[in-house]
């Protein structure tokens, strides 16, 4: 099970990311979260987060209530705790200083966010296939590590 955290406020854009990733061909678990301010209560189980399991990828809005997305970004990645959790930017933000300012901050990716539907699902399936098929994430390295065992034991280069 992938955690995905959401940092969202526009409920039409949690609702239809929520469909498109329960119809995935992996298994996510969606938390949202819908201000600036809530994304910190989350990662330190802090409130009602204190049951919340540690995102293997945040998605992330820029325009937020209490505190902006590049506020949090800039936080996240300050923090040693947090820095290692994958944060994509998707914000229908296109804007040159936007973007620069998310990778500035490390963001991971900077996404527009999808106008439809079909841009929806076109997005879910790239996450999908990108960051819990192809990208080896630092909750997940372990497990990785374990299933590919066999081909890193001294046993099978003999073979």
């Amino acid at each position: 099970m992938m955690e995905i955290l959401l940092v969202e406020n526009n409920p039409g854009d949690i609702r239809l990311l929520r469909e498109v990733l329960k119809d995935g061909h992996v298994q996510t678990h969606l938390n949202v979260v819908t201000d600036g301010s809530e994304v910190f209560d989350f990662l330190r189980h802090e409130g009602p987060y204190k049951d919340a399991a540690r995102p293997d990828l945040v998605l992330l809005d820029l325009n937020l209530p209490k505190r902006g997305g590049h506020e949090v970004l800039a936080e996240m990645k300050a923090d040693p705790h947090f820095r290692n959790i994958p944060v994509v930017v998707l914000t229908s933000s296109i804007a040159e200083q936007d973007v620069k300012k998310s990778y500035e901050l490390h963001a991971n990716c900077h996404l527009r966010k999808p106008m439809d539907w079909d841009e929806y699902l076109q997005l879910a399936r790239m996450l999908e296939e990108f960051w819990f098929n192809l990208a080896i994430l630092p909750s997940r390295a372990q497990k990785v590590l374990q299933r590919n065992s066999h081909f890193l034991s001294p046993a099978s280069s003999n073979n």
